[in-house]
């Protein structure tokens, strides 16, 4: 984020330009995004499984609860969709890249940074836990942020390096250097954290006593993520920048140094801006000068008024709603309950979909998802009027398409993706809040392929996640095998064992039984990350599910939830599903496992009865089988799909088939008595 080089210049002359603080007893604005990227790369988490969420849960509650001992009171501030210029799109598409390489570092056994799929949902569903307050922008948060923090004369938590060039009142406190794992306390009673608060005055000071003004301008001609000249390299090359003292950190330091102490002597913006035209030939001054403001303009103060949601829960945007989106989808994001993938394909018509660590060599997982999608897209396309205009220009003249910035082998690509066309009654988004919850219920589960009846025994709370497994199981191309879905259904326990272990009452159920299976869980989770190799396949048909939890999540979002949304937090672990996949494939049975806990073998029970009429019969097959009896199986199986992708009533009625057959074979095979232990 911001401007490549500066954090760690800044960090490097830490002495001049930032104070040591004892933070207690004052509010503080939180950039979100920053803070779940910090504490899911800096806290020792596993990131090669497709994210342990309930241990990066545990760290986000452990890092408020420091907060909240010092009596220091958070403020969340998370970022929208994308801006609706489209001014970043040269930046997404480069970190998108670097993604997809530091996924298929992490894939291959190197290093590499990225955040799991779920990891932003998992993030809000513990701010709403804790009952901290946070708002989710309608775009880029940091002039939110900043105009939050001035108002309430508090500083600002951040890693992002725009921040050094924000004129705070109260200051930044970067994340790298806010000890909140080391409570200290004054005087026995008082507890602070420990934090370094960046002095923009020192900083300025430093370089001749600059005008604070001339900082947006600096940061433009420096590169930041709104602007990135390549014309500017013909006044970097020209300027001849004075370096002053040596640079010690190669180009961009050498850049930044430079750039400080050229615009130092301006007294002005004004003056230094024409003197940087004057480096460029004539032809080229009046657009550059145009785009220069332009950026210039994203350091200023913000129209958003944060203060009003946090008080009273009102969120006006003026470019939200200049759009004319309906209200209640207005209010549904700021509220964190709509995804910013919802804010993009509504305003720009284009979504991100992001890389996970799967194998490289296969279509990305995202694939299996789409038709999701597209329906998601269908309930998106009447919005507003106003929107034909903005959106205009994102897509080729294809009145129902969208486009998916997503991964082709290692690297990026934009396809086209058409939107289903739906029923007259869930075409007009302002209205569709005003459908029955059937009318939803039923919309979400025709889209997932599932019969309601299915769901019936299973738990509130596992309705989804069960929905969309039953969707994933359905998509062949997904190389299923029976130990992925025991695992995954497996992994689905550890919040009813949770609830179980913390109910009152419950001593007996808690030393016999799930005390016992949650504590053997751990133990395969620790055993799984102290050298287990990755298993790319069973990695890639993992992130597969958890693509159609997420966007099965949005939709079911969009429909405002017929379904209640799952605890992601105890929904999965990544390094728990890969280690019982190892188990179950070398010795251990479902069966033995949960033997010791009769409450969780009905369940699992109850889960995979559910989800094994949606399988292929090919996975129950016992091993050892003939592989042409298994092609024999698979044809059978998979006969009446040739009606898939059609209308949503032509796949109801073919499912409603398929779970008779599907259901028939498993019961056949059941009488011989390899499959036994799979109930």
């Amino acid at each position: 984020m911001g401007i490549r080089g500066l954090m760690s210049f800044v960090e490097d002359h830490s002495n001049e330009f930032f104070t040591d603080l004892k933070l207690r007893d004052t509010k503080i604005v939180i950039d979100g995004y920053a803070l779940f990227h910090r504490l899911s790369f800096n806290s020792n988490l596993e990131l090669r499984y497709g994210g342990d969420y309930d241990s990066f849960a545990d760290i986000v509650q452990n890092f408020f609860e420091s907060l909240f001992a010092c009596n220091i009171c958070p403020y969340v501030v998370l970022d929208g969709g994308c801006d609706i210029s489209d001014k970043k799109l040269t930046t997404l598409k480069d970190r998108a890249r670097e993604k997809i390489q530091m996924a298929h570092s992490l894939s291959v056994g190197g290093s590499g940074y990225v955040c799991p799929l779920l990891i932003r949902e998992v993030f809000i569903q513990v701010l709403i836990k804790l009952q901290v307050c946070f708002v989710q922008c309608f775009s880029e948060a940091d002039r939110d942020i900043m105009t939050l923090a001035n108002h309430w004369n508090c500083p600002v938590l951040s890693s992002d390096s725009d921040f050094c060039i924000f004129d705070l009142k109260t200051g930044f406190c970067p994340l790298n250097s806010f000890q909140w794992r080391n409570i200290n306390t004054i005087k026995g009673t008082q507890n602070y954290i420990p934090a370094k608060c960046f002095s923009l005055d020192a900083f300025c000071h430093h370089f001749s006593n600059m005008n604070k003004a001339l900082l947006p301008l600096f940061a433009v001609l420096c590169g930041n993520d709104h602007i990135n000249l390549p014309i500017m390299e013909t006044f970097l090359s020209k300027a001849r920048l004075p370096l002053g003292a040596t640079s010690s950190k190669g180009r961009r330091h050498h850049r930044i140094l430079g750039l400080l102490n050229w615009l130092s002597h301006f007294a002005n913006p004004t003056e230094a801006l024409d003197n940087v035209l004057k480096y460029l030939p004539k032809k080229d001054r009046e657009n550059v000068k145009e785009l220069l403001c332009c950026s210039m303009e994203e350091y200023q103060q913000s129209r958003v008024k944060l203060q009003d949601f946090f008080q009273c829960g009102t969120y006006v945007c003026p470019d939200a709603l200049n759009l004319g989106l309906p209200e209640w989808v207005l209010v549904a994001l700021a509220k964190g309950q709509l995804s910013p993938f919802i804010s993009d394909a509504l305003v720009l018509r284009r979504t991100i979909l992001h890389t996970q660590v799967e194998n490289m060599q296969q279509p990305n997982a995202h694939r299996i998802s789409q038709p999701i999608r597209q329906i998601i897209y269908g309930l998106l396309l009447n919005a507003s009027p106003h929107l034909d205009k903005t959106s205009r220009n994102a897509l080729p003249p294809q009145p129902l398409a969208f486009s998916e910035m997503e991964r082709i082998n290692k690297n990026i690509k934009t396809s086209i993706i058409d939107a289903v066309e739906l029923a007259k009654d869930h075409s007009d988004l302002s209205k569709l809040t005003e459908l029955s919850l059937r009318r939803r219920q039923m919309l979400l589960l025709e889209t997932l392929k599932v019969e309601q009846t299915i769901l019936e025994p299973i738990p509130a709370s596992l309705k989804l996640p069960v929905a969309v497994s039953c969707y994933w199981l359905q998509h062949t191309e997904t190389k299923t095998k029976l130990h992925h879905l025991q695992s995954l259904l497996l992994s689905m326990l550890v919040g009813p064992l949770t609830a179980i272990i913390n109910s009152p009452g419950k001593e007996e159920l808690q030393e016999d039984g799930a005390k016992m299976l949650y504590a053997e869980f751990q133990r395969v989770k620790v055993q799984t990350r102290l050298g287990t190799r990755l298993d790319l396949d069973t990695a890639h048909i993992f992130c597969q599910w958890q693509s159609c939890l997420q966007m099965g999540m949005y939709l079911n979002q969009l429909l405002s939830t017929p379904l209640p949304e799952p605890d992601l937090t105890r929904l999965y672990s990544g390094s728990l599903v890969h280690g019982l996949c190892q188990q179950l494939l070398a010795s251990t049975s479902v069966e033995s496992l949960l033997s010791m806990c009769p409450e969780a073998k009905q369940l699992y029970e109850h889960l995979f009865n559910a989800t094994r009429s949606y399988a292929p019969t090919a996975i129950f097959l016992p091993k050892g089988k003939s592989n042409s009896k298994k092609k024999r199986q698979k044809k059978q199986n998979t006969s009446c799909s040739k009606n898939r992708g059609r209308t949503t009533a032509h796949t109801k009625c073919w499912y409603k088939g398929n779970n008779r057959f599907g259901l028939l074979m498993v019961e056949n095979l059941e009488e011989h008595s390899e499959a036994s232990d799979l109930e």
